[in-house]
């Protein structure tokens, strides 16, 4: 099952000779509950097309469907409820809300929709990443790892149709590096949770079924690992 779709996706920043193409007409399919590391060196086009796919900013053209939805066609407030309904956004600082307890910054893309708490999910989530004693602890009692896994917990408490990790492991040390890495692949199988990690580390990349790479706004390498 297909659950995201690009279609000569492209971004333009500036006019005239100003001009840059971030994104040159990427085309994307994903299935669902697929691995998919997407890497390139810096300034590549690889965190405009997180943004775009995290509907946090918008093509100048083509289409992003994901889970049948065009979100390159809503509104700004559309995009934010479904950016928190339906896609998982990790990043590598973290953005936990310090004066927050682990259990409510995981909680609290449900609890600003008013939803019911799945207690049964809620816990295999908690369990899975290892922070179920840490649950009433503030983010600044816990390292660097662990308020990683709350962010991981937190991207999956809504069961997103995707889940988007830009350089998640870009702060941490190796040995919290090699933790979360594990702990994605473990969501992606125990949770049959699709994940698009973005990263530059090419032995990170190794770890996900399929690596796509970009080069100046375009796709130049897709291949399958597993």
């Amino acid at each position: 099952m297909e659950i995201l779709k690009c279609e000569c996706v492209r971004k333009i920043y500036g006019e005239g000779s100003n001009q840059v193409k971030a994104l040159n007409g990427i085309d994307l399919s994903v299935e669902k509950g697929e691995f998919v590391a997407i890497i390139g060196a810096s300034g590549s086009g690889k965190s405009t097309l997180l943004h775009i796919l995290g509907s946090v900013d918008k093509p100048t053209e083509g289409k992003v469907l994901i889970d049948g939805t065009d979100i390159s066609a809503m509104d700004p407030t559309q995009s934010a409820i479904f950016r928190r309904r339906k896609v998982g956004l990790v990043y590598q600082f973290y953005n936990l809300i310090p004066t927050l307890t682990i259990r409510k910054n995981i909680l609290m893309p449900l609890l600003l929709d008013k939803k019911k708490v799945d207690q049964e999910y809620f816990e295999k989530t908690v369990s899975t990443l290892g922070i179920g004693d840490k649950l009433e602890a503030l983010p600044g009692q816990l390292s660097g790892g662990q308020q990683q896994r709350a962010a991981i917990a937190r991207a999956l408490i809504y069961r997103p149709a995707l889940l988007l990790a830009d350089e998640p492991t870009g702060n941490l040390d190796q040995k919290n590096r090699e933790e979360i890495i594990d702990l994605l692949k473990l969501s992606n199988r125990n949770l049959k949770q699709t994940i698009l990690l973005i990263t530059h580390d090419e032995k990170i990349a190794l770890e996900a079924d399929r690596i796509i790479t970009i080069e100046d706004g375009r796709i130049i390498s897709d291949r399958r690992r597993r």
